[in-house]
């Protein structure tokens, strides 16, 4: 007997089904305020429908729960594109997505890591069509208007998201889904929680503007040119295929996103007065 679940990540939905209702239930913990219940799932999709291709994308995803092998841990990610499906494996999963029919299998161990990064590589797949991105950074709304804080790892997400005021709304402190609409990006709260563990809120707002974080002796901004904007964006931005078509199809969106979005570099101490900066 198969047990479903289904979630909403970027206004996207995602529909999860296994065998094991212990599996599907510690989905349901771990995804919190994403799961969509079946008396929302239309009002949620036309509240957070976007322009182009992945607002139409209904992800399906059926989970076989196995074992863990041991000689396959070690194993590192490679996703390909084999016979009109894209195949994914690492140590800890095997799985494989249908485009066309927006179907997919995944064979796991029962823990919830492989799932969210099966998950992520899809959702990176679909937003790739459409205009959009999956970016390493944390992200807040604060007064209707998304900023997102990017870096690497250490850099400070994690800090300043949990420097923000109470009035900010927080979408995650990991990985913002940012998607475009007509002339404008909105960022969108993920379930991908950071340091904090924390997942966001399931709410969507347009990007005001985008900090690439540095810890320093004072808080200060600094503009960041488009072109240097855009090369520092795709270093951040989660993409995991070696297809080099979508592969054009994220540096267009990336060159556009900074021609677009206000971006900038925050050299911050760890004090709440640097979102006194940030506008």
């Amino acid at each position: 007997m198969n047990h479903q679940v289904s979630i909403a990540i970027g206004g996207l939905p995602i529909s999860i089904t296994c065998g094991s209702r212990r599996f599907i239930a510690m989905l349901e913990r771990r995804y919190g305020n994403f799961i969509m219940r079946p008396r929302d799932r239309s009002a949620r999709r036309a509240a957070t429908s976007m322009d182009g291709e992945c607002a139409s994308a209904s992800i399906q995803l059926e989970i076989d729960v196995v074992s863990p092998s041991p000689a396959r841990s070690d194993e590192e990610l490679a996703v390909g594109y084999e016979s009109g499906r894209w195949v994914m494996h690492r140590g800890d999963f095997r799985a494989e997505w249908d485009p066309a029919s927006e179907r997919g299998t995944v064979r796991q161990a029962a823990y919830p890591y492989a799932i969210d990064s099966v998950i992520r590589i899809v959702l990176s797949l679909i937003l790739a069509r459409s205009g959009g991105f999956l970016l390493h950074s944390a992200s807040a709304v604060r007064g209707g208007r998304a900023f997102l804080f990017s870096g690497v790892s250490g850099a400070g997400k994690t800090t300043i998201a949990r420097l923000a005021p109470p009035d900010a709304i927080l979408l995650t402190d990991e990985i913002s889904c940012v998607r475009r609409s007509g002339t404008e990006y909105h960022a969108f709260g993920t379930p991908f929680a950071g340091e904090l563990g924390i997942a966001g809120e399931e709410i969507a707002a347009p990007i005001t503007a985008l900090y690439f974080l540095r810890k320093g002796p004072r808080n200060r901004t600094d503009a960041i040119d488009p072109a240097r904007a855009a090369a520092m964006l795709l270093r951040n931005i989660l993409f995991f295929a070696d297809d080099s078509e979508l592969v054009k199809e994220v540096f267009a969106t990336a060159c556009d996103f900074a021609a677009r979005v206000a971006v900038a570099e925050l050299t911050f101490r760890p004090d709440v007065a640097v979102w006194e900066l940030i506008a």
